[in-house]
């Protein structure tokens, strides 16, 4: 049987397999070096992180702007981290970078949400128009601060319940922050027959607020007759306490009045119609 043929194509076969060998552990090399920076520069970020978060601390930075911040300047130096271990794998990081640059420009178009929501978040930490641990109502949600987060706002609802909401929808709604004030006035509505003493009403109604430690003396207290309903004489209690005391106050006094009310022989009056009946005759 004739020797096949092997045509000579030019090239060392030892050669390539001494390239690939070579290229094959370079690139080994690179590769585990690129895991090692981008591992290294973690722990890095991290560092730098929680010191500038101790820094803030130390200086009583607001809260709010201490999470803003940290968590822009993780994103910020995580990007430059994962940039250098690109680059160790011998990526032209110029050349990545301009990529990167225009994906970005077309992924900012195509989340103009998640823009408008980072400088709404920004707006937030510039204006503070409410801060971590406030009880706010926006866009439509009520609950406590939690964490401003650089896209949104965390917060604690009353029964326990987290809800995140976009800081985009916050900013463009009516913010009602109830703790930007150290004080605050309950307003309460009490109404007692037309047969009642208007003037004793009035003097147990301020009987009770004179016990209570937690109402403020100043500003003081308004006790009036607001309207005279169909039912009732309806007065206005209106007493000012400190924030913090304002749902203890409201409870408490709510109860005060129902039971002083009945000692002193004071009725709250029932909605009633008077019917009258007239006989037709055949």
């Amino acid at each position: 049987m004739d020797e096949q043929y092997i045509p000579d194509l030019g090239f060392d076969w030892n050669e390539l397999l001494l390239l690939v060998q070579t290229k094959g552990i370079e690139f080994g090399i690179n590769l585990v070096l690129a895991l090692l920076i981008f591992y290294v520069g973690k722990l890095v970020v991290n560092l730098i992180v929680r010191g500038t978060a101790k820094v803030m601390q130390a200086q009583e930075v607001d809260k709010t702007l201490q999470t803003f911040v940290c968590n822009l300047e993780r994103m910020v130096l995580m990007v430059i981290v994962i940039i250098a271990a690109i680059g160790q794998l011998g990526i032209q990081t110029t050349s990545f970078i301009a990529i990167f640059g225009a994906a970005g420009l077309a992924v900012g178009l195509a989340l103009q949400g998640s823009l408008s929501n980072f400088a709404s978040g920004v707006l937030i930490v510039l204006f503070r128009p409410y801060k971590v641990g406030d009880f706010i109502e926006g866009a439509g949600i009520s609950g406590v601060v939690v964490e401003v987060q650089i896209l949104t706002t965390v917060l604690k609802t009353g029964d326990n319940k987290q809800i995140i909401v976009p800081n985009g929808q916050i900013m463009n709604s009516i913010i009602t922050n109830y703790s930007a004030n150290d004080q605050r006035r309950v307003d309460m509505v009490v109404g007692v027959s037309y047969d009642d003493d208007l003037d004793k009403v009035r003097s147990t109604l301020q009987e009770l607020i004179d016990a209570d430690d937690r109402i403020l003396d100043e500003p003081a207290c308004t006790i009036a007759v607001s309207a005279l309903a169909d039912s009732s004489v309806n007065f206005v209690v209106r007493p000012w306490v400190k924030t913090a005391d304002y749902w203890g106050v409201m409870f408490d006094m709510t109860e005060a009045i129902k039971k002083r009310f009945d000692k002193e022989g004071i009725s709250f009056p029932f909605p009633q119609q008077d019917v009258h009946l007239h006989t037709v005759k055949d």
